[in-house]
């Protein structure tokens, strides 16, 4: 199982520098994120600060936040989602900035019954409109093991990615009046939490409270951004991240995933959209 954001099918830009560049991580719950809230639902379970969990009971959920906003940047984690009877649960991976008019990037698990697939929700959100969903089936269990999502933002697109695998591009088409988020920073948030009233078939599936505590775990954090402080940002010095885009390979994965795998796409929603979809998807 890969690491790398995007190692495996080399679909950067620099793929040599990216493949030396990516894939050893530096991060540590311990030092990186703060668990704000839950009252101790989540748990950092090692010295080293690599693996995290976070629980659900007919209480509460859990969450962590990182201790620094970013402007751009690359952030990535490995999961392992709550096996068995999950209905009703969601467990998350998203970058958000705060406010009324905020912006986000959502990686959000919606769990299911025994026996079916979880859904992978993703969106983007600018100045606090969302309704750019796609959704997914994973090729895996994302229950027996773990597995890496990667959120790749920069000035140009956002790049979601399973297993170095891109799944979805969301580029930047300010050109034609759409707007992209490019000047809120942002926190890296995870959370486990309970959303029966829509998370499985529309709400059609309760969650079964015999079942908890629920429990994900996370390893293997990793954000490299341009930090955001007092007011300004600092970016590194040539990361490949800032200038990532996808050759003819990569936009032929997006295409398979999204062929064999993808459940949902607000683009070619015509009975939401009756006037005619997003001017993004065209």
């Amino acid at each position: 199982m890969k690491s790398s954001c995007g190692a495996r099918f080399a679909f950067l830009v620099l793929s040599l520098f990216a493949a030396q560049s990516v894939g050893v991580y530096a991060g540590s719950f311990h030092r990186d994120v703060q668990i704000h809230w839950g009252d101790g639902r989540g748990k950092i379970h090692d010295n080293g600060g690599r693996l995290l969990s976070l629980s659900l009971d007919k209480t509460s959920g859990s969450g962590f936040q990182s201790k620094q906003e970013f402007l751009y940047g690359k952030a990535e984690v490995q999961m392992k989602l709550v096996p068995g009877n999950s209905a009703g649960t969601v467990t998350t991976f998203y970058l958000k900035s705060p406010g009324v008019t905020w912006d986000e990037i959502d990686f959000e698990f919606l769990g299911n019954i025994s026996g079916h697939p979880y859904t992978l929700h993703t969106n983007v959100y600018t100045r606090g409109s969302g309704d750019k969903e796609q959704q997914f089936h994973l090729w895996f269990d994302p229950t027996a093991d773990f597995h890496t999502y990667c959120i790749t933002w920069n000035p140009q697109r956002i790049i979601f990615t399973v297993d170095g695998i891109p799944i979805r591009e969301f580029k930047n088409s300010e050109s034609i009046g759409v707007p992209f988020p490019k000047s809120q920073p942002m926190r890296l948030y995870a959370s486990l939490w309970e959303a029966e009233h829509w998370a499985t078939r529309g709400g059609l599936e309760k969650t079964d409270w015999s079942k908890a505590p629920f429990t994900a775990f996370y390893r293997n954090y990793n954000v490299e951004g341009c930090v955001w402080a007092n007011g300004k940002s600092s970016c590194p010095a040539n990361a490949p991240w800032f200038t990532q885009k996808l050759d003819r390979r990569g936009a032929n994965r997006v295409k398979w995933a999204q062929s064999k795998y993808m459940v949902y796409n607000y683009c070619t929603d015509k009975k939401r959209f009756p006037k005619g979809v997003p001017a993004v998807c065209t």
